[in-house]
């Protein structure tokens, strides 16, 4: 591994705005953040892995997997991040080392060439390229690779050093948010700086979830300048040191950016979350109150006040005649970061009852939060083995597990619903018009009228009463011909074969001349 890839991790693992690190030893800092995994469990994804996660949404980027084929197969639209525009982001695009180039040394030449195929086959702003395991490995020099690019051909290639054997999926989201620092961040000015200029940091638009959000921003007249890196463009990437706030939606996975948009250009931050009504309405408060501090006129407020009230009661008008639907049901909620806290608050909204929420991937601050939430710790866990979740989900009474597809058998088995909340969602729960949809898919879940006949004895679990339901016999057997309720001969004497039979006669003991058996007025078992 090359000692600018260590400096680099060792830089993320010492992060002084994290509150877990900054209570750990120097000797706990030092193994950095990811916990050893166990043998046969699923890792949850490699460094490479979480940084495609986090540059993967900036749409009109070409994204350059330097790598054999399996990475990109396996990182390839990993999530379900929408764009508005350009869709040059879902082309996989690798360069697919063999092992002859991988014993022959040829994985420089390979990935220039592809640069250069990538360039002029779509004309990027930018190639992003990922270096993985076996480059790193065998020694590749992406970054002077990228170095030679850009000066060729005049496209910016920006190298992103994230071996997957490095550490887990949140490191990657660190490293890929340093690459950015050290490359795009601030190398363009936008042509109109504004006061209500602001960053969104770890918001990926899953779903489209930022277009619910964006409306609102937009009649407080407020611009998101820069984006990481939800339906991005790599502009508002290299735009990001020109705005006024950054507010930090996904938990601490990027809090590194955060801090150091902070330290080198003076721009403050805070962490919000857009799921639930109260905590959207919260995001914007805390965003249009720190805008007027850095210089927006103070009548944001007022225009932020107006929009809450405005919204907030046409959202519960609207929720009104499906809260009743939802109301006092049991959930258990298993997922992670800022998820662990913030749907609770939503789910708590609504008058349902959360019987436990996974902390997982969560920061002390989240759990704090959840404390605040929920009111105490007891219902907080870690990692939750399938068995365990299954016996809580029957002892508890649940009525819904709300978390990612993995744990949706767990639900199966235990016949009850099940609501996706996780990455791989296809419906947006962000900002007030979220919480409809949440709602009505809880709604859809919950009193889907199978769960009942599920849940009851099967058909053949009860005793048969009453006369035999079972219809009358019809038509002819179709090996036989024989026709239901008609007596037929055991067999067919010689003298009377098919050939000296009547038609009509032929027809009734079937193509093959055969007659029924004795049991072929009642059913065609013997057929």
């Amino acid at each position: 591994m090359p000692d600018t890839v260590k400096n680099k991790i060792q830089d993320v693992f010492n992060e002084p705005a994290c509150g877990t690190n900054v209570s750990k030893s120097e000797q706990q800092r030092k193994k950095g953040c990811a916990k050893p995994l166990t043998p046969g469990a699923a890792a949850g994804g490699c460094a490479f892995d979480g940084a495609k996660i986090a540059l993967q949404p900036i749409v009109d980027v070409a994204h350059l997997v330097h790598a054999p084929l399996a990475c990109e197969g396996n990182g390839w639209d990993n999530r379900g991040a929408a764009s508005s525009g350009s869709e040059l982001y879902r082309i996989g695009l690798t360069t697919d080392m063999s092992e002859l180039d991988i014993v022959m040394g040829y994985g420089e030449k390979k990935l220039f060439k592809a640069i250069k195929e990538t360039i002029d086959a779509h004309d990027p702003p930018a190639v992003f390229v990922y270096s993985t395991c076996v480059p790193a490995l065998i020694g590749d020099d992406v970054g002077a690779v990228c170095q030679a690019a850009t000066k060729t051909f005049g496209t910016p290639c920006i190298p992103i050093d994230v071996p997957g054997y490095v550490g887990s999926k949140n490191l990657g989201n660190k490293l890929a948010g340093e690459a950015m620092l050290d490359h795009v961040i601030g190398t363009m000015e936008p042509a109109e700086p504004t006061p209500y200029d602001i960053n969104i940091v770890g918001d990926y638009n899953l779903s489209g979830e930022l277009w619910q959000v964006k409306p609102l921003l937009d009649r407080l007249g407020i611009r998101i300048l820069g984006s990481l890196a939800a339906d991005a463009r790599y502009a508002q990437v290299a735009m990001m040191h020109r705005a006024r706030v950054t507010m930090m939606v996904c938990s601490k996975a990027l809090i590194n950016v955060a801090r150091k948009l902070e330290e080198r250009w003076g721009i403050p931050y805070f962490e919000g979350s857009f799921y639930g009504i109260s905590d959207t309405s919260d995001a914007l408060r805390t965003m249009c109150r720190m805008l007027v501090e850095r210089g927006a006129d103070s009548a944001l407020l007022d225009r932020c006040e107006a929009l809450i009230k405005e919204e907030e009661a046409g959202i519960w008008a609207e929720l009104e005649p499906l809260r009743p639907r939802v109301e006092g049901r049991r959930v258990l909620l298993y997922t992670g970061g800022h998820k662990s806290w913030s749907v609770v608050a939503a789910l708590q909204e609504l008058g349902m009852e959360v019987i436990g929420t996974s902390v997982r991937k969560a920061t002390d601050e989240d759990k704090d939060r959840v404390v605040e939430v929920m009111g105490d710790d007891k219902h907080m866990f870690d990692n939750m083995a399938p068995r365990d979740m299954y016996r809580l989900l029957t002892e508890a009474g649940a009525d819904l597990l709300m978390s990612g597809g993995r744990s949706q058998f767990v639900a199966l088995k235990a016949k009850m619903p099940w609501v996706d909340v996780n990455q791989e969602k296809h419906e947006p729960y962000a900002g007030y018009m979220g919480m409809v949809d949440l709602v009505r898919a809880i709604d859809r879940a919950v009193n889907n009228p199978m769960w009942a006949e599920l849940r009851g004895p099967a058909p053949w679990e009860e005793p048969i009463t009453g006369p035999n339901a079972l219809p009358p016999l019809s038509g002819a057997c179709p090996v036989t011909g024989a026709l239901a309720g008609r007596e037929a001969p055991a067999t067919v004497p010689a003298s009377t074969g098919p050939a000296a039979m009547p038609d009509a006669a032929r027809r009734d003991q079937g193509p093959a001349g055969f007659g029924g058996f004795a049991s072929s007025q009642t059913d065609f078992e013997d057929c």
